[in-house]
């Protein structure tokens, strides 16, 4: 495997260049990624529901807060100019400058116009027999002069606050059409509106027939309204399922008209076993003057049990020749190029921390991804300034790895003179097989571990000869991730796995 230098270079080349016709301080690299390649989640901390925009060369995400009804009174967003590196902008929005926001501020969408910057947001969470009763609740419209605010609530109340065809005003996404004409898409409780937004954004126009609210609900629709426009085409996405439970995703319709009809067209996010629960309430990044597509979305952690922690995650989307959209697959990769390790769990006695983009391991002990693969292909580039002191190993179909002694997992090692592949049941550790190898301190090597049924194969950078391979089915699946076995120091990048 290459260094890290000649990784650096490869990505350089692979990045295209955007604006030339900018002055060069402002060109940027074109951000190609099949994932968000530095780690999923992307943003540390509790955030659902993120919507998204491009604002003076940097991509921001605008997410819920995910915590209990009541502690949903402030929101975060998020920007970066290469989609790797986030910064945090707290507070961009607070129940504070909304007062008839009393909990349950969430579902941020934002848009400019006119040099102003809006954020739509649903707040109280407001059901039809309290407005029957005087409460106050639905979707609101605060206003900054900056994309990181403050956000001041802009019309004292809210812009949508009543049920009109059955849908709860919440989960609004706002897009502005090429001829200028701004829409809101919004809906819960299974029923999905689209109303126009006057010019002012701050209140609600008409349709040709006089109307304010048309109903445009697919099937099976439950949430989280989102619409692109894409060669003339337009998609509308939606949630589907219960938000606390595995079933919640994404699905989608075409049009060529943007208060439709629509053509339902296919389920195109959904939970994967092996990777996280509960994918769904999506936005959408379009990279400028390309083709390349990311949809953001929440997804909540295998191991996690509390609904509101839900985490925010990219994968690419792909459209197909006839403008259809490819079912989204929720990969697993990490090259520490954001400086972080975001969704590693560590335990043992060894230390842990990225340095110049790299996962270090110093002790003895795991740092585990929170996954849950059957069958799988699992590269790393690994090395050790010392092999004899310290075996890099990826560790494969585990469980109870933060108990120690009740650990059980298939382990892939490299020593000095030898690549070893064994097991460790309740605490024990077994080799099952070993093959020859001469490996030199302080330089990078490509593992690969294979794992298809009882087949299980170790392959270090010649991907067509595994080193070594045995047959074993005493685990057969679990957690994946690294480990440091000998108490020295080990080093691990451009981490990746998935189905074979």
């Amino acid at each position: 495997m290459a260094s890290k230098t000649l990784k650096q270079m490869a990505f350089g080349l692979a990045m295209a260049k955007v604006a030339t016709a900018a002055p060069a301080s402002r060109q940027q690299a074109v951000p190609d990624f099949t994932t968000s390649e530095a780690g999923n989640p992307i943003i540390e901390g509790w955030y659902a529901d993120p919507d998204n925009e491009y604002y003076n060369g940097e991509y921001w995400i605008f997410p819920t807060y995910s915590d209990d009804y009541e502690k949903q009174t402030h929101m975060d967003a998020f920007s970066s100019a290469d989609l790797v590196n986030w910064t945090k902008h707290p507070n961009v929005l607070t129940a504070d400058n909304v007062k008839w926001a009393h909990k349950a501020m969430w579902a941020p969408a934002p848009i400019s116009r006119n040099g102003k910057y809006y954020l739509y947001f649903g707040a109280n969470d407001i059901l039809e027999d309290e407005i029957a009763q005087g409460l106050i609740g639905g979707i609101g419209v605060a206003v900054a002069d900056k994309p990181e605010g403050p956000y001041i609530d802009a019309i004292g109340s809210p812009l949508i606050g009543d049920f009109h065809n059955g849908a709860q005003p919440i989960d609004q996404d706002v897009f502005i059409d090429d001829d200028g004409q701004a829409y809101i898409y919004y809906g819960g409780h299974s029923h999905a509106n689209v109303a126009k937004l006057n010019e002012d954004m701050i209140s609600l126009g008409t349709f040709d027939d006089g109307t304010t609210f048309k109903e445009i609900t697919p099937d099976n629709y439950v949430e989280g309204s989102q619409m692109i426009k894409r060669d003339g085409v337009y998609y509308f996405m939606w949630s589907e399922g219960g938000w606390t439970g595995p079933d919640y995703s994404v699905s989608y319709a075409m049009s060529d008209n943007p208060i439709g009809p629509f053509n339902i067209k296919a389920r195109i996010l959904q939970q994967d076993a092996a990777v996280a629960r509960g994918s769904g309430h999506n936005g959408v990044i379009h990279v400028p003057d390309t083709d390349i597509y990311y949809m953001t979305y929440h997804r909540r952690p295998l191991s996690e049990t509390d609904g509101n922690h839900r985490a925010t995650c990219y994968d690419r989307m792909y459209f197909e020749e006839d403008g259809s959209i490819r079912a989204i697959e929720m990969l697993v990769k990490d090259n520490f190029a954001d400086g972080k390790m975001i969704a590693w769990k560590t335990s043992g006695t060894a230390e842990w921390k990225v340095e110049d983009q790299k996962l270090v391991g110093s002790g003895d002990g795991w740092a585990i991804l929170d996954t849950n693969f059957v069958d799988l292909s699992f590269d790393a580039t690994v090395s050790s300034p010392d092999f004899d002191k310290a075996a890099p190993a990826l560790v494969f179909r585990g469980s109870s790895l933060q108990l120690g002694d009740d650990s059980s997992f298939y382990w892939a090692e490299l020593h000095s003179d030898s690549v070893q592949i064994g097991i460790t049941t309740a605490g024990t550790r077994s080799m099952l097989a070993e093959g020859p190898g001469a490996y030199e301190a302080g330089k990078d090597y490509h593992v690969r571990v294979t794992a298809v049924g009882g087949d299980l194969k170790v392959f270090v950078d010649d991907m067509n000869a595994a080193v070594v391979e045995v047959t074993d089915d005493t685990l057969s699946s679990g957690t994946d991730g690294v480990s440091v076995v000998g108490g020295g120091l080990a080093k691990f990048d451009d981490i990746s796995v998935g189905k074979p």
